[in-house]
């Protein structure tokens, strides 16, 4: 396996990224927010929305909005009728990407639903209905993960593509003894995902950890 140094990681930026001026941008914004890392990665970003092109998803439901950078490279992968519907508590965040939502043309492809995401999941199982996205990202409140991954899993079609950000948490999850809420909670939804039938999974370790979940058909 090869180690990741810097040299390497510069390689892989340079040669293996590509990025938006108008993303560029916002990520630049977002690295001046008091909560920066709780963004997901460029790579990681841009990873995810090649899985969304390969699928040829139209819909995609997001869990935790942030400053909306995942969001806009959503948008901005799928095609002219696709949509995203991006969920958050906190309006403030979301306020930093909106401006650049706009500016990209793509705010007609983006729907945010603010207040609590479980009910906001819940409202979504009413209308559209079960089966009604191709793929969903998960990165929120992570001690609720399980209860959106439950949800995400009736939303999603069967062939479509569930991502669970921040399964490694740092490591903690190896650690028996660290019993923080969040922690317990995401040790157990991998243990939970490692026999799930439902699905075919691959747990990746970049950045903080990513699963990706294949609902079979």
């Amino acid at each position: 396996m090869v180690q990741m140094t810097r040299k390497i990681a510069d390689y892989v930026h340079e040669i293996g990224f590509r990025e938006p001026d108008v993303l560029r941008r916002l990520r630049e914004a977002t690295d001046q927010h008091q909560h920066s890392g709780w963004a997901t990665d460029p790579e990681q970003t841009q990873l995810l929305a090649l899985i969304a092109q390969m699928i040829g998803a139209r819909c995609i439901v997001e869990v935790g909005t942030f400053t909306g950078y995942s969001t806009l490279a959503f948008a901005l992968a799928l095609p002219k009728d696709g949509r995203v519907v991006t969920l958050d508590l906190e309006p403030s965040f979301p306020a930093i990407g909106q401006p650049f939502w706009q500016e990209a043309g793509m705010s007609d492809k983006i729907e945010l639903k603010l207040g609590e995401a479980v009910a906001s999941l819940n409202a979504l199982l009413d209308s559209p209905g079960p089966a009604s996205f191709d793929m969903a990202y998960i990165d929120c409140n992570k001690k609720d993960h399980d209860a959106y991954y439950e949800r995400c899993l009736s939303l999603v079609r069967p062939g479509g593509v569930i991502a669970i950000d921040n399964v490694l948490w740092g490591g903690a999850v190896t650690d028996p003894t660290a019993r923080e809420k969040s922690t317990v909670a995401l040790r157990a939804l991998n243990q939970k995902l490692h026999g799930d039938s439902r699905v075919n999974i691959a747990l990746l370790p970049i950045s903080d950890g990513l699963t990706l979940a294949w609902k079979r058909l």
